[in-house]
């Protein structure tokens, strides 16, 4: 009997054992997928608060715009602005304007004369309606000024620092017209320090939040040191500890904010998340764009801190870990969604319904917590909004229905002169030579081609016979729609011209396309203000007598081995110039090996750099003595490169064509100088 105890004791002490072992791996399952929720409700969570906080950052600024127009857009302040010195109409803009004041954010607005500059400003502090300073163009402090007043916008939102008012303020700039002239500039303020900490401070426990422009430099930070003071105005001045950069620990991690950061910016409403080290301590972060303010929301969530899971009702009960886990993963589900995801859903919805015109959704207020404050701030605010909005709603749905109609016919257009374009860029592209090309010269060619628009007024031409091929580039007068229907004719004239005169005589062919284009576009029918001339180099290859001819207009060809340069000069008149000439033939021996470069003057006249200049045929050479080795294929991704590193942010001015070429077999016994040319 003690026997068959001790049995049983260890047939149980066995089982327990076994179970305890199963337990711990179904443990650690339960766990990771518990920690994987809690990841999920994380993301969410500090997405939905980055959503919330960038509509607490934009609602006051909607306000203020509203209210800036109505006040800009009044008849009192035009009349005034007409005949400011005017007594009682200087009485009547003043006291209509200390109404507006009142409704202003920061009780506070401003109005420019712009026939005298004279600056006036009123806020709580000093309402008095008199001017408190006059702009000058000379001073540097007042160029804000001037440069809104020139610019095509209506109104601009501005965030610095008034020094002759020694106020830190965000502006909302309206411009006054009274039948297209422009009166002078008015609008609100929001006092800057209220308005970013009422988006930094939260209660909300784990979550931090920051403002940093799209250079990472901190706008607003609870940490007030870290802060840039000027930076708008002196953007060099900010040190490494106030950039957002500077917070991140891992410089893996920085580069992928820094990455996150320009994706907003790119796509204003989306919303980047990713994990970062800060201060040596684990963070989810949320990065959020405003374009209104040129700002991007951080927000920082402590899953730790945060109140996002309690595990510590999850060790009692581990013995029934598998059951319990799949019910407690529900409530926790159902908790954050109904106590934090769906109020905060609500409220986005509520302020993108807002931002429509639409009051009526309800907000969560009966909450005593941070989001039922939160909801009864915001209701507060939509009333104060709608009561503001009301006066102006017949007015506001006349102007949108005729905007409306006004867009839908400007998209069906758009649509129709978007497919006319694809449609014309199949059509031009199916005039280029490339699959005859790819037949008759494989990888001994390259081409960079590049319109500046959908379509272009840049091709290039090619024509192979038994005894060699003709080989050119064409630049049309023009580009967009003109340049390629250019192109389209040009194509024509030339396989016309190549017909009537053969591939084997470049300059004969320069003649009768010059001749013809001047019968088909005769100078004394055109509008002086249209352009119809052409530039066009042709190339006759005759790889086996090892010969090549070459005749130009405006364009010039190059040759290169990596060593030496150089160039067959072209005619410096193009074809259809108003003074005719004849062209002429240039012939060099080829030299095998050497790389024979074709290139339109897009190429050679993209700004870029410092100082916008061109990129030059110096640039251009020192290019072709450092790749003329490689590989075509290599080169023309180099030149692809080099163009548009020099460009920067510089837009494309021209269509852009370069055609490379080599000659692989040549005469028996080429001549130790690659180009010695000889006309006819």
């Amino acid at each position: 009997m003690a026997a068959n105890l001790g049995l049983r004791g260890k047939s149980v002490l066995a089982l327990l054992v076994a179970c305890l072992l199963a337990l711990i791996p179904a443990s650690l399952i339960g766990w990771k997928a518990v920690d994987e929720v809690r990841r999920h409700f994380a993301t969410a969570y500090a997405e939905q608060y980055t959503l919330l906080q960038m509509q607490r950052i934009t609602a006051p600024v909607s306000r203020e715009l509203a209210l800036s127009r109505r006040f800009a857009n009044s008849v009192v302040t035009r009349e005034w602005l007409r005949q400011p010195e005017d007594p009682e109409r200087r009485e009547r803009f003043f006291a209509e304007a200390e109404g507006f004041r009142q409704q202003f954010g920061s009780n506070a607005y401003f109005i420019i004369d712009h026939a005298t500059h004279d600056y006036y400003f009123a806020d709580q502090r000093d309402a008095e309606p008199s001017p408190r300073y006059r702009l000058d163009a000379g001073e540097s402090q007042d160029a804000w000024y001037f440069a809104a007043m020139a610019s095509t916008s209506t109104y601009n939102i501005d965030v610095s620092h008034d020094r002759k008012l020694d106020r830190s303020m965000l502006w909302v700039n309206v411009k006054v017209r009274d039948n297209g002239e422009l009166l002078g500039l008015a609008g609100g303020a929001l006092d800057l320090e209220n308005y970013l900490s009422r988006v930094i401070r939260t209660g909300a426990p784990g979550l931090t939040s920051m403002i940093v422009d799209p250079r990472g430099i901190l706008q607003a930070h609870p940490d007030q040191s870290r802060l840039a003071l000027g930076s708008n105005s002196h953007p060099f001045e900010a040190d490494s500890q106030q950039h957002i950069q500077s917070l991140v620990d891992n410089a893996q991690q920085r580069e992928a904010l820094r990455q996150a950061m320009q994706a907003v910016v790119r796509r204003p409403g989306d919303i980047r998340g990713l994990e970062v080290e800060i201060d040596g301590e684990h963070r989810l972060l949320s990065v959020g764009y405003v374009p209104e303010l040129q700002w991007l929301l951080v927000t920082t969530l402590d899953m730790q801190a945060a109140p996002l899971f309690e595990g510590r009702w999850f060790w009692p009960l581990l013995g029934a870990l598998l059951l319990t886990l799949a019910i407690l993963t529900g409530a926790f589900a159902y908790a954050a969604h109904r106590l934090i995801l769906s109020p905060l859903k609500r409220l986005t919805l509520s302020a993108q319904a807002i931002t429509h015109g639409d009051y009526s959704l309800p907000l969560p207020a009966e909450r005593h917590d941070e989001i039922g404050e939160l909801s009864q701030a915001f209701s507060h605010m939509a009333r104060q909004v709608e009561d503001h909005t009301r006066n102006l709603a017949s007015q506001v749905r006349e102007r949108t229905h005729e905007l409306e109609t006004a867009h839908t016919a400007m998209a069906v257009a758009h649509k129709q002169l978007g497919d006319s374009i694809q449609y014309a860029s199949i059509i031009q592209r199916a005039i280029l030579p490339d699959a005859q090309l790819r037949q008759h010269l494989g990888a001994d060619h390259a081409i960079l081609w590049k319109p500046r628009d959908t379509v272009g007024g840049d091709f290039y031409v090619f024509r192979a016979t038994p005894s060699g091929y003709l080989i050119g580039v064409i630049d049309c007068a023009g580009h967009g729609v003109p340049g390629a229907l250019m192109t389209m004719l040009a194509r024509a004239i030339i396989d016309n011209a190549i017909a009537h005169e053969g591939a084997d005589d470049p300059a004969a062919i320069l003649n009768e396309i010059d001749h013809q284009s001047r019968q088909l576009l005769p100078e004394a029918q055109l509008p002086s203000s249209i352009a119809t001339n052409m530039d066009i180099g042709l190339a006759w290859v005759e790889p086996n007598a090892g010969r090549l001819t070459y005749a130009g207009a405006k364009l010039d060809l190059y040759a290169s081995d990596g060593h030496h340069v150089d160039c067959i000069k072209g005619s410096k008149r193009a074809l259809g110039h108003r003074r005719p000439i004849r062209y002429s033939n240039r012939h060099v021996p080829i030299h095998p090996g050497w790389s024979y470069y074709l290139c339109s003057d897009g190429f050679l006249d993209q700004a870029g750099g410092e100082h916008g200049f061109g990129f030059g045929n110096r640039r251009f050479e020192r290019l072709l003595t450092t790749l003329a080795a490689e590989a075509l294929d290599d080169q023309i991704k180099a030149f692809g490169s080099a163009l548009d590193d020099y460009r920067g942010d510089h837009p494309q001015r021209d269509d852009i064509t370069l055609l490379i070429f080599c000659v692989t077999s040549a005469g028996d016994e080429p001549p130790s100088s690659p180009l010695s040319p000889s006309q006819t």
